[in-house]
């Protein structure tokens, strides 16, 4: 069997190491040019079930290196008012083991663990333009002019995905209604003293009138501003850090991350072509009365990380009758952060169809069907959950002008009572936990 990959993300390249690791010939062909090309520096979670994927589909050293390279786990969620008021703050249990925590890493630095002993594999400047088929074998054509012929093709390619657009052209992503503002800035001594103790060793969010609402991170690596490993490093992790090739094209350093979003309404029209100080500028004249340490924290933000965009979901798919072209992730099941489990659910996706192509014998398209049929049902879930949390959708009443203030306070007075009454905090902990470990269920 030849598997064919479209894109090198997170939910491809754990294919791509899970099929190679069991002997499966596989290639990956991705249309950045490089390495180090594309905007990927930001922070994702990974829960534990993310972590047993990477587990299961990386090679053990590898694997080993990706807990290395995480940041500081998070030790707290928080949530605050735009004033920086606590409503709450939460301890988080603590994991050693590796395969059953939370993991917080930079975009960038996951890219190139997963690129890492894949220069075999990834084929970079390929732009994916279409496939053809003759029903035993699928040829994928490129911009370039070149092809190439495999089993099974994969699309991995997104949101966006030309795959899917050929595939399933009735697949249909749309806008949630919501547009958010990111950017990061160094970590620092003086950004630093902007935030409350607990917001910088912890998840945070703001609960902020008219709908809007703000994430914010901190992000601490085990190596300082000139990429050399930091005192107290244990001796294993010194080791995989010092001699990991990814470092090379990594150029994540100590940093704050914040994410600032309101309904699209609330945003000019063309937000989203809009770039670096311009979109600083109109954070902070859409954060006026909000706390001046946060709008301090904005102002420091690095106007080439600074950008816009559109929250994106998909609309209900049904199920179709499998071929040897199949789909993963964002491709198939595009999903709003509101839990934080898109990059989770990406992975989910390559280690179900990785024991599914490598258990397939020769009935290749009867294996690609057992798939998607798992796959489906809870990708649709996650994109459904993820449209509900609060203020992801630009249709929810938090984003109206006097039921918003309404919800807002509800909302605030909610997680208030939780930070005071241990026998809710620790419910509320625990549903945390089995909602980032998925319940059982789920599985």
């Amino acid at each position: 069997m030849h598997v064919i990959i479209i894109g090198a993300g997170t939910g491809g390249m754990a294919l791509a190491h899970g099929l190679k690791n069991a002997g499966v010939s596989v290639a990956v062909y991705e249309r950045d040019r490089t390495r180090g090309d594309g905007l990927h520096g930001y922070r994702v979670g990974i829960d534990p079930d993310g972590a047993r994927a990477l587990q299961e589909c990386l090679p053990a050293r590898l694997f080993d290196t990706f807990i290395a390279t995480c940041a500081r786990a998070p030790r707290h969620f928080n949530a605050y008012t735009e004033k920086l008021t606590e409503l709450v703050s939460l301890d988080l249990p603590q994991n050693t083991d590796p395969a059953n925590s939370e993991h917080s890493v930079s975009r960038m630095t996951l890219r190139q663990v997963l690129l890492s002993g894949m220069d075999d594999v990834v084929h970079y400047g390929r732009t994916f333009e279409r496939y053809t088929t003759d029903g035993s074998s699928v040829t994928a054509h490129f911009t370039d002019g070149t092809t190439a012929t495999g089993d099974v093709l994969v699309g991995a390619d997104g949101a966006n995905s030309p795959v899917r657009r050929q595939y399933l052209p009735h697949v249909t992503v749309r806008d949630s209604g919501v547009v958010a503002i990111a950017a990061k800035l160094p970590s620092t001594p003086q950004t630093r003293a902007l935030l409350p103790k607990e917001a910088l060793t912890g998840v945070s969010m703001l609960l902020a009138p008219r709908g809007s609402f703000m994430i914010l991170h901190s992000m601490e690596f085990p190596w300082d501003a000139e990429g050399t490993v930091k005192d107290g490093i244990g001796g294993s992790d010194r080791e995989l850090i010092e001699n990991w090739p990814g470092l090379l094209y990594d150029n994540t350093r100590d940093y704050l991350n914040w994410g600032l979003s309101a309904s699209a309404d609330k945003f000019p029209a063309d937000v989203t072509r809009m770039r670096g100080k311009d979109l600083v500028r109109l954070a902070l004249g859409m954060t006026e009365k909000w706390s001046p340490d946060l709008r301090e924290l904005i102002g420091h933000s690095d106007p080439g990380s600074c950008f816009a965009l559109r929250i994106r979901t998909t609309d209900p798919v049904e199920p179709w009758t499998p071929t040897r072209v199949t789909l993963l992730g964002d491709a198939i099941h595009t999903m709003t952060p509101g839990k934080g489990v898109g990059a989770n659910t990406a992975l989910r996706d390559a280690v179900l169809l990785k024991r599914a192509l490598t258990g397939a014998g020769t009935d290749v398209v009867k294996a690609i069907g057992a798939y998607e049929a798992e796959m489906l049902p809870y990708g649709m879930r996650r994109v459904k959950e993820s449209l509900a949390q609060y203020g992801l959708n630009g249709r929810d009443l938090v984003h109206k002008p006097v039921i918003g203030r309404v919800l807002l306070a509800v909302n605030r007075t909610f997680f208030r009572v939780v930070n005071r009454v241990p026998a809710l905090k620790r419910k509320f902990l625990a549903a945390m936990s089995a909602d980032r470990g998925m319940v059982a269920e789920d599985r």
